[in-house]
Formats: structure tokens, sequence, C-alpha cells
């Protein structure tokens, strides 16, 4: 037995290479794959994660192309690359600047340490929760239109730009008084991000979906707008009718109770848990705008 051993190794672990990992080499790996994995996050969590899946299909395309000896497709794609690569810096010119800027921030380097990711699960508390709920109830009560927008992993920095910044502690109170009549920035959206207001008087795209019903007015079809390019919980509160709505990943719930809206954020207050797929299109009523 032990002499089959003895053959074993001399056979196959006497010419493998073992090279001499010193401590600096170890620091360097760790460091190299937070890099890595912070870039990873910050492209799932912006519109260049489209551009990655973009690129991996092309990608992949090219090496068909490749495979079966295309050489006018192979000859457009070399030729294509450096207008591409162009296209995409100005087309994610935001994204990009955002990245830069985080560079500055001290939560940037928070991120790389260890012990900081034990963070809460968190994306809002009860109290911001609550505190949507009542506003959206007692503005559907006198009828006050409202629209506010519920951020989660996609970040909204390209919306929050268009509006003006607050970074208000989120209150049924501070939401009233934004959306009240004749006020300054009653008109367009509120941003949330965790438990404060980041901006108010935001501009959010409209949607393009030609099945919407004629009955929705503009607010709503911003919030099937933003819920169709981002994963933000769009809540909305009809100026004619006081009905309150909901808007989620190109769905629209509609004529909605306090109850329904409170779990609804309830399914998205925490992370790394998926949204439930109970939030369906239900309640439909006439004259809603």
């Amino acid at each position: 037995m032990s002499q089959r051993i003895a053959q074993f190794f001399e056979s196959y672990v006497k010419g493998v290479y073992f090279p001499n990992i010193r401590v600096v080499d170890i620091i360097e790996i760790i460091i190299v794959a937070f890099v890595v994995y912070e870039i990873m996050v910050w492209i799932k969590n912006t519109k260049a994660w489209m551009l990655v899946k973009g690129i991996i299909v092309l990608g992949l395309f090219i090496l068909v192309a490749a495979i079966l000896r295309m050489h006018t497709i192979l000859f457009l794609a070399r030729g294509s690359i450096g207008v591409l690569a162009t296209a995409a810096v100005v087309v994610f010119q935001p994204e990009l600047r955002r990245a830069l800027e985080k560079l500055g921030e001290k939560s940037f380097y928070t991120n790389f340490l260890v012990f900081d990711k034990g963070k809460e699960n968190q994306r809002f508390s009860d109290e911001t929760k609550m505190g949507i709920v009542h506003a959206c109830q007692a503005m559907s009560k006198v009828k006050t239109g409202a629209l506010i927008v519920v951020e989660q992993a996609i970040h909204l920095n390209e919306f929050e730009n268009t509006g003006i910044e607050l970074d208000a502690k989120v209150s049924m109170q501070v939401l009233l008084n934004i959306f009240e009549h004749n006020t300054p920035l009653h008109d367009g959206a509120v941003i949330v991000r965790g438990n404060r207001i980041t901006s108010a008087t935001c501009y959010l795209p409209l949607s393009e979906n030609m099945q919407i019903s004629k009955e929705l007015g503009t607010r709503h079809r911003a919030a099937l707008g933003m819920s169709e390019v981002s994963d933000a919980l769009i809540i909305v509160v009809s100026e004619e009718t006081g009905c309150i709505s909901a808007a989620l990943g190109g769905k629209l719930m509609r004529n909605i109770t306090g109850e329904q809206l409170e779990e609804s954020l309830a399914e998205i207050q925490y992370r790394n848990v998926g949204t439930k797929r109970s939030f369906i299109r239900k309640g439909r009523k006439k004259s809603e705008a």
C-alpha cells in the first residue's frame, strides 16, 4: 500500500509546480476581488447592466461568425469596436460620472471593509413605510394628487437630478406639505431613498405602452413608465378620484386600500428578498385618471 502511494506521488506530484505565496499576494488578491465585486454591483444597479447583456449577446454572435468563418461580419465587427465604445461612453455618461463621484465619497471606501457588510438588510424603516401609507390615505380623502417613487436596488440619480434636492426625513407631514395644492414642490414626483426624500418635482418617463387604458392620466402613465425602466415602486394618488394606485415592474395595481399599499411596501422593504408575485393588476374601476 505504501509503495503504491509513493509511486502515485512520484508519478503525478513530483513535476507539479507549487508557487511561493507571500502575504502581499494574498492582500493583492483580496483587493482585486473587492474591486471586481464593487464594479459588478455598480453595473447591476445601473442601466449599464443592459449594456453588459447586449455586449454578451453581441460577443456570442461574433463567436458564431468566427466559428463559421463569416469574414464579412468579422470585418464589420472589427471596424465597429471603436464606434461602439465611444457610443457606450456617451450613452452611459451619467452612470460613469456617478461612479467617478463615488470615488470621493467616504461611504464608497467603507464598502470595501468586510465588517461593514453587517449593515441592516432594511431599505427603509417601519416608520417610513407607515408615513407613506398615512400620507397617501390622507391625500386620497381630499383628492390631492401625488406621485411617490420608492427606490430599490437601481439608483435613480438620473431622475433625481431633474428635480429639486431636499434630503428630508420621510414623514406624513412632509409629504402632505410637498403635494399641497399651489405649493412650489407639488408638481412632479418625489424620490424616496431609504428613510429620506432625496428630491421633489422630479420628471419621470411616460410609458409608451399602447395598451394602457385611456382613463389613465399623466401621473399614472409616468408611474408605469418609471416602473418599466427601473425596479422602483411608484405610488400614485389620483387628483380626480382620490384613488390610490401602485406600479411595479411594468404592472399597475389600481384602486388599492391602505392595507394593500402597506403590503406592497413591506414586500420591498428588505434587501435580498424577491418581490412577491402577488403584485398584479386588480380592482380596476372607471374614471380613474
